[in-house]
């Protein structure tokens, strides 16, 4: 199994990159786990929504470039279906059986183009909530581990 998650933007704090890592390091027992680095795109402050979509567009383009032509597509986006980390820990058992590459795409602060989504196998959220897409790469990460572990009928969910 092949994780791979992309994502708009660089992490700039510390204590994000730590937590990556040590998820990063904790998957590797389960799975091949790569974070993909796209670049964002700056927003002036006085941004319409004619540049807001272009900015979108040019960020989608850019994540789809990065999608493994093989690779089960996941979108977080907040109208995705919501999930529970045991119906996540299934749906991940379920693309296994079919498809050894999984590809979550977190965008960035203006969210995911319609091409992304439309693109997207599936597209989930994990809540009605807007997290910053820094932290969100934490969460969906220990999110993707905790699947791993109820898939593996280990403790740490409880």
């Amino acid at each position: 199994m092949n994780i791979s998650v992309i994502c708009v933007g660089k992490l700039k704090e510390d204590y994000l990159k730590s937590a990556i890592a040590e998820y990063s390091k904790r998957l590797s027992r389960f799975s091949a786990f790569e974070i993909i680095e796209v670049p964002d795109q700056k927003i002036p402050d006085n941004a319409g929504e004619k540049l807001e979509e272009q900015i979108l567009i040019k960020e989608g383009e850019t994540i789809l470039s990065k999608i493994k032509n093989n690779s089960y597509v996941v979108a977080m986006c907040i109208e995705g279906k919501q999930l529970s980390s045991e119906e996540l820990a299934n749906e991940i058992k379920n693309i296994s059986m079919t498809n050894s590459n999984i590809t979550f795409i977190i965008g960035g602060s203006l969210g995911l183009s319609k091409a992304v989504k439309q693109r997207a196998d599936k597209c989930i959220s994990f809540g009605k909530i807007t997290l910053p897409h820094q932290l969100m790469r934490v969460v969906l990460s220990e999110q993707i581990y905790r699947a791993f572990k109820i898939n593996s009928n280990e403790a740490y969910h409880k």
